[in-house]
């Protein structure tokens, strides 16, 4: 099947079959099918960014004796009225054994092509649905959650390099998030993040102090140096932002 675009409904050409069963019941095989083994992303958030397109893995397993067409698994809130946008593409049925079919779903989330709104980002539910040939249908709610966060970028400078031992290093940054209104990033402040080290010759850093963004996302501290190696910023995320992590600044202490 080919891509297909989504919001509360299904928009556009071929897609507008989507629009006859909109709510999504309690319960499940409220219409003669039963969903199943249904996954997104693995269970882990989907983090989108201001250009690049996101594609998301699903998969599921349908069981009916209808005879059917379109079966996907969607993003919902607000009992089913409000849809995620983005565009679908579903296998065909892997046919597992008479009236049971597996699918393979990709969700592809494009910021640059659909009018994302910064509200979307945080908790979404799964359901899942399908269309009978001749009209009707099924939607079951799949008791799953997923959250939709915006990217997050670090940058990082520690100077002076070089340094003589001992002598006081200054380490800067800035916090941004990405706004999926402007499709730009944009200052992200009052962030908690943490400032990582990596010795010369490790191959991980640890956390040496965590330091709030002023206002306008900008990091800024001092350490003591006492060893070469490399400086990052570190932001765990939250509900509506994913994760990040600057690039290392390396500092030799002679």
């Amino acid at each position: 099947m080919g891509k297909q675009v989504w919001r509360a409904v299904v928009a556009g050409g071929a897609a507008a079959v989507f629009t006859a069963v909109a709510a999504v019941p309690a319960g499940a095989a409220e219409g003669g099918v039963a969903f199943s083994r249904v996954q997104v992303n693995g269970g882990k958030p989907i983090v989108i960014g201001t250009t690049k397109e996101v594609a998301v893995p699903a998969s599921f397993r349908m069981a009916t004796t209808h005879k059917w067409k379109f079966p996907a698994v969607f993003l919902y809130r607000s009992g089913g009225d409000d849809r995620l946008w983005h565009a679908i593409e579903t296998s065909d049925c892997i046919k597992v054994s008479a009236g049971v079919c597996d699918f393979k779903e990709t969700m592809y989330f494009d910021p640059s092509e659909y009018d994302m709104r910064n509200s979307e980002a945080g908790a979404w539910k799964v359901g899942a649905e399908v269309y009978f040939k001749g009209g009707g249908g099924d939607v079951d709610a799949k008791g799953l959650t997923v959250h939709v966060k915006r990217n997050s970028r670090l940058t990082v400078n520690a100077a002076p390099e070089p340094v003589a031992k001992g002598k006081t290093i200054t380490v800067t940054g800035k916090v941004t998030r990405a706004n999926w209104q402007t499709r730009k990033y944009a200052a992200y402040g009052g962030r908690h993040v943490s400032l990582q080290f990596k010795p010369a010759g490790s191959s991980s850093y640890t956390t040496v102090k965590k330091v709030y963004a002023n206002g306008s996302g900008t990091l800024k501290t001092t350490v003591k140096a006492s060893k070469t190696g490399t400086w990052r910023w570190s932001y765990g995320g939250n509900t509506t932002t994913g994760p990040s992590k600057s690039s290392g600044d390396n500092v030799v202490v002679k």
